[in-house]
């Protein structure tokens, strides 16, 4: 039994064992000088203690009293070690307290993962008014959403699924249609008229298939993709990047680039992960993020407007970064690259640096797991356009919206 009782003063934590007569344990453990854990989860000291047990008590019917936090203007400040962590979390005094607002399934600790995300030491502030805070709302989002038991087990089936499935045949029907297709193109050929040559039609209907091939296998990595770590997901996009973009003839991986303003006075190393070649040999750069929800714009408005997000602003700025050094590489950066990477090349095609675009894909269309409203697609093709000279921003949704344009314009 477990419950969080207002005082005057701050909120108290009340605690009794639920398993077994043998509660003794948490005040034998607290008599050691230890830190000891309850509830698997909160954390508490001796001192920490407001009713400690006598000689004469009886542990079959007493409940431990922790002091769980103070008032504190329009907050409860609860302090760090109560969750194992190195600050304190500022709670606003309208969350109602229960043990899931600070632990999710499998018993984890909601406060200690976000103080691992944190690279501050300020404290964690839930609601209220003040600056920095994580509104309500969006906390009680971040609840709904935490992973459940069963999503975890999906996420690890999915996870052998996706390693299996690149020796074991049978992942996808859409390879299967289209071998088939291949095997029957002759008799295709055949029982065509005059009108539409059998060849053009061949290949058209080849290019849908390919089309339909990639939709499919790119939704596919959405919903068993998410257990990926960026480079892992980064390589499974690698092999669709020349078919979605055919305008490119080239994937370069790992591109090393001198950076001569960083650091005044000294050359120094910056790294592409994935660069693209066009037929003319002009280099382009692509950012290929997880396809994580609410990573395009803020849950709250600014003035009214969407505004983008960290990860969003973090991407496009890192963008510009490597255009700029390659542009300010100029032809030294052409004789660099084309030497390593003419292994890699066409015969005779060198490497140009002119004027140099970048494709980011990130996040999905959805916020708040709602699709965007008019109002924020709108604001988002603003954000868009900003970039367009040179970069194009792209979602994994208006990823697929694309494909299925491409291949309804092919099959009318």
């Amino acid at each position: 039994m477990l419950d969080f009782r207002t005082t005057k003063t701050g909120v108290d934590f009340d605690y009794q064992p639920e398993f077994g007569t043998q509660h003794q344990w948490v005040w034998e453990e607290m008599k050691s000088g230890k830190s000891t854990e309850v509830s698997r989860v909160f954390s508490f000291q001796k001192a920490d203690l407001k009713n400690p047990p006598t000689n004469k008590t009886d542990f079959t019917e007493y409940v431990y009293t922790f002091r769980f936090g103070t008032f504190e203007d329009e907050y409860l400040r609860i302090p760090g070690s109560v969750f194992s962590i190195e600050r304190d979390v500022l709670v606003s005094r309208e969350l109602r307290l229960k043990r899931s607002v600070f632990v999710a399934e499998r018993n984890v600790s909601i406060m200690k993962r976000l103080s691992d995300l944190l690279d501050n030491d300020e404290p964690i502030v839930i609601g209220g008014g003040r600056a920095g805070n994580i509104p309500l709302p969006v906390y009680q989002e971040l609840l709904r959403k935490f992973p459940t038991t069963h999503e975890l087990n999906r996420y690890a089936a999915a996870r052998v699924h996706t390693i299996l499935s690149q020796y074991v045949d049978g992942m996808k029907d859409a390879r299967g249609l289209y071998e088939s297709y291949l095997d029957k193109r002759s008799a295709l050929n055949g029982a065509l008229s005059a009108e539409n040559p059998p060849e053009l039609k061949a290949l058209k209907e080849q290019e849908v298939l390919k089309y339909r091939l990639i939709h499919d296998e790119i939704q596919q990595s959405l919903l068993t993709g998410k257990n990926l770590s960026e480079k892992e997901w980064q390589q499974r996009m690698v092999s669709f990047l020349l078919l979605l973009f055919p305008k490119y003839i080239r994937v370069l991986q790992n591109i090393t680039i001198n950076d001569y303003y960083s650091k005044s006075g000294k050359t120094s190393k910056r790294y592409i992960d994935i660069g693209l070649v066009d037929a003319s040999g002009n280099l382009d750069v692509i950012e290929l993020k997880k396809p994580f929800e609410d990573k395009i714009l803020r849950q709250g408005l600014y003035r009214g407007n969407n505004i983008p997000t960290a990860e969003l602003t973090g991407s496009v700025m890192q963008a510009e970064k490597y255009l700029f050094h390659l542009s300010k590489w100029g032809v030294d950066g052409e004789r660099a690259l084309t030497k390593a990477y003419a292994s890699e090349l066409p015969p005779g095609l060198d490497i140009r640096i002119s004027n140099p675009k970048a494709i980011i894909i990130v996040g999905r269309g959805r916020i708040g797991g709602k699709k965007m409203t008019d109002g924020q697609q709108l604001d988002f093709e603003i954000i868009k356009r900003k970039y367009a000279n040179m970069i194009d921003i792209i979602t994994y949704d208006d990823l697929l919206g694309r494909l299925q344009n491409t291949i309804y314009a092919l099959e009318h």
